[in-house]
């Protein structure tokens, strides 16, 4: 699973929470979104949480960014900027949101919608 936000903090409470929830998946973290396409480029993640609030490319050009390359990839939004219009832009690129403090409860309910997804997909 990709993590991909410019916190260290958060990276830590995200792999934390990933490691109670999933605790045989294995995390790539990044921080920015050029480390994340390279991530994505190199196939070694299957689904991806992405920080809105980052540096340079915020993660809704971010998720834009990977769904040319990998359009049915499981991917969420997670921020505590929780208005209206990224919500729903997160929605049109056919990614979840998931509201910032992450807790263990919501990453489980994303990451097992996920994994029906990856396992769907895989017929």
């Amino acid at each position: 699973m990709l993590i991909v936000d410019d916190s260290k903090l958060a990276r830590m409470v995200i792999v934390s929470s990933l490691r109670r929830v999933r605790p045989e998946w294995t995390a790539v973290e990044t921080t920015n979104a050029d480390e994340a396409l390279a991530a994505v480029s190199g196939g070694s993640v299957d689904i991806a949480l992405v920080d809105f609030n980052m540096p340079g490319v915020d993660g809704l050009e971010l998720v834009e960014s990977i769904r040319k390359r990998h359009a049915s990839m499981p991917i969420a939004v997670v921020s505590a900027n929780m208005q209206d219009e990224i919500v729903g832009r997160a929605r049109e690129l056919n990614a979840a949101f998931i509201a910032k403090p992450l807790t263990d409860e919501a990453l489980g309910a994303f990451l097992s919608g996920a994994s029906l997804r990856l396992k769907t997909a895989a017929r």
